[in-house]
């Protein structure tokens, strides 16, 4: 099957095992997905398949992608997302297929990636974790990010230097991550811990092995 699904972000919550022990879950509508195209080698140089997941309105597509959507005999989709596959599962898949959460099983071992959330402008203590100086009386060194360059040689400041600037909303992916369950009838699966981005993000689920 598969080697990923495109879902969105729900929430968190909280589940109790056997034992009754918390843990503590985030819920992932996944799916389900349609195959947009099938990526070989022969045509494309790699092998993966196309997915797409959610709506969107035809008229505001391009042509290319129109054609595309029009082949499966779809409306547009609002995400399209590939995942690479082994070039020996390729005839698993066709266009117009649907993929949904039945591909994954509890306890299952994933990697999920999203956008984290955006933080705007943000210093250095909270940007990079700096220490900053001391908070007693009469200093006038807080937050700031000290000393940044040299002097004399090389009267520079060297590219990568951790500096106060633009926080969160970027590309992040959590790996290993345990499914705790799954609901086909609901296309709900619940993945332990916390994953990035916000309330209704898309996101990558991607099977290991």
């Amino acid at each position: 099957m598969a080697t990923g699904i495109i879902g969105k972000k729900l929430g968190m919550t909280q589940v109790f095992d056997e034992s009754g022990n918390h843990i503590p879950v985030t819920v992932l509508e996944a799916g389900p997905c349609t195959v947009v195209d099938v990526r070989t080698p022969k045509r494309n140089g790699y092998a993966a398949v196309a997915l797409g997941f959610g709506k969107k309105d035809l008229k505001k597509v391009n042509k290319p992608k129109r054609g595309l959507f029009e082949k499966v005999g779809s409306s547009a989709f609002a995400v399209v997302k590939e995942f690479r596959i082994s070039e020996d599962g390729i005839g698993e898949f066709a266009p117009g297929q649907e993929i949904t959460v039945q591909m994954f099983s509890i306890g299952q071992l994933v990697d999920v990636v999203g956008i984290s959330k955006g933080r705007g402008f943000a210093g250095v203590v909270k940007r990079w974790g700096f220490h900053g100086g001391r908070a007693t009386h009469g200093s006038r060194f807080h937050r700031a990010p000290g000393s940044i360059g040299m002097c004399a040689d090389p009267s520079r400041t060297f590219k990568g230097r951790k500096l106060p600037g633009h926080l969160g909303d970027a590309r992040v992916t959590v790996k290993d991550l345990s499914i705790v369950d799954v609901k086909p009838d609901k296309n709900i699966i619940l993945i332990k811990g916390a994953i990035p981005g916000a309330k209704d993000g898309i996101v990558f689920i991607k099977g290991i092995g």
